[in-house]
C-alpha cells in the first residue's frame, strides 16, 4: 500500500495539498509537473490498498488512468475545478468537484476542512485569479490590506513558477517548491521564514512580467477580444498565463489569447474570457485536440501553426471580437506587480 499525492504545480495545486496534508499528513509519493502537464494520473501504477490523492487537474484528461486505478483497488480523492465530463459512479472513489466559474481547488480543500487553513486557500484563490473569492474566504480572517497584497503576491508568483514547456524553464520543481511551502501552517510564514525563496519568485516574475509587457496586440484587435504572440523563450513560457491574468484584470470586459511560439513551430495557448464574463474559455480550447481548462481560463498545449488561423477565427466567433480595431501596445503603463515592497 502506498500514499500518493497528484497535483497541478500551479499555486492553487500546491495551496490545496498543502492544506490537506497540514491537516493530514502523510508520507507520500508526490507526482506533479508544469502547470500544463495534466495528465498525471498516467504516471501511476496503483496498485490495491493504495490511497492516491488527486487536485487540480482534470478528471476527463485522466479518466482512463482513474479508472484503472480504481479497477486495480486503489482508494482515490479528487478535488478538482475544471471540465469533468461524466463522473465515475464507484465506491472507492470520493470526488469533489465544482466547475462554477468563481472557485478553484483550493477553496474546495478549504470548505472540506472547515477554514481550518484558510490563508493558504486565500493564496490559491489570488494565484488563480480568483480576487473575488479570495477577498470573500479572507474577510472573517480579520486580515489587513498589506497582509492581502502579500498573499495576492504569493499566490501570483507560486502560479507564475508552474508555467514553461518543462521543469527547466521554471526557477523551482514544483515538487520542491510544495516541499518547501508546506510545512508552514500560514502563508506568511513561508514569507518571512523562506524569504530568499520568495525573493526569487518575486524578481523573476517582474523581469519577465516587464519584457512581456512591450508585446504588441495582433492586427484586428477589439474592445471585445484581443490576440499577442509571445516568443520560443523561457522567460515568455514562464510569464504566458500570468501575463494572461495580467491583461484580463486591466481591461475586464475584453478577452484575450497569448500564443506562445513553441521550437516546434507550433504554439501554446492561453485563453481567459473576460473577467466580467466568465465563460466560453474552456469552451473555445476544447474544440482543439490538446485543449482543456476551465470556463473562465483554459489554454491549449500544442497548437499546430497551420491551426492558427482557424484558433484566430474561433475565438473572434466565441468573444465577440467584432467592430473596429485597436492599435498600439496592451499595456499603457507597467505591468501590475502584486503585493507591496515587501
Amino acid at each position: 500500500m502506498a500514499d500518493i499525492d497528484i497535483f497541478n504545480g500551479d499555486a492553487d495545486g500546491i495551496c490545496a495539498l498543502t492544506q490537506l496534508r497540514l491537516a493530514e499528513p502523510r508520507d507520500a509519493r508526490l507526482v506533479t509537473g508544469v502547470k500544463r502537464d495534466i495528465n498525471l494520473m498516467a504516471q501511476v501504477e496503483a496498485q490495491a490498498g493504495d490511497r492516491i490523492t488527486v487536485l487540480d487537474v482534470s478528471l476527463d484528461k485522466n479518466r482512463d488512468a482513474l479508472q484503472r486505478a480504481l479497477a486495480a483497488g486503489a482508494e482515490v480523492l479528487y478535488v478538482d475545478h475544471h471540465f469533468a465530463g461524466e463522473i465515475p459512479q464507484h465506491p472507492r472513489l470520493t470526488a469533489f468537484i465544482n466547475e462554477a466559474p468563481d472557485v478553484c481547488t483550493s477553496l474546495l480543500v478549504n470548505g472540506r476542512l472547515d477554514n481550518r487553513y484558510a490563508e493558504w486557500a486565500v493564496t490559491g484563490a489570488y494565484g488563480d485569479n480568483l480576487k473575488r473569492s479570495a477577498e470573500a474566504i479572507a474577510r472573517p480572517l480579520g486580515l489587513s490590506s498589506g497582509q492581502l497584497q502579500q498573499l495576492e503576491a504569493l499566490g501570483t508568483y507560486l502560479n507564475y513558477n508552474g508555467y514553461g514547456e518543462n521543469i527547466d524553464d521554471l526557477h523551482f520543481a514544483p515538487d520542491a517548491l510544495f516541499r518547501l511551502v508546506s510545512p508552514h501552517a500560514s502563508p506568511f510564514d513561508f514569507i518571512n521564514e523562506g524569504r530568499e525563496h520568495f525573493d526569487r519568485l518575486a524578481e523573476g516574475y517582474r523581469t519577465d512580467m516587464d519584457r512581456a509587457a512591450s508585446t504588441p496586440l495582433m492586427a484586428g484587435a477589439t474592445e471585445h477580444a484581443a490576440l499577442l504572440v509571445l516568443p520560443d523563450a523561457a522567460w515568455a513560457r514562464r510569464v504566458c498565463g500570468v501575463f494572461s491574468n495580467d491583461l484580463t484584470n486591466l481591461h475586464p470586459d475584453r478577452a484575450h489569447a497569448v500564443l506562445t511560439e513553441k521550437a516546434n513551430g507550433h504554439y501554446l495557448v492561453s485563453v481567459r474570457a473576460p473577467l466580467n464574463r466568465k465563460h466560453g474559455a474552456d469552451v473555445l480550447c476544447r474544440k482543439f485536440p490538446s485543449g482543456g481548462g476551465r470556463a473562465a481560463a483554459a489554454g491549449i498545449n500544442d497548437l499546430p501553426g497551420d491551426q492558427v488561423g482557424e484558433f484566430v477565427r474561433q475565438f473572434k466567433a466565441q468573444f465577440g471580437a467584432d467592430g473596429e480595431g485597436v492599435k498600439g501596445h496592451i499595456h499603457p503603463f507597467a505591468p501590475r506587480i502584486p503585493g507591496p515592497a515587501l
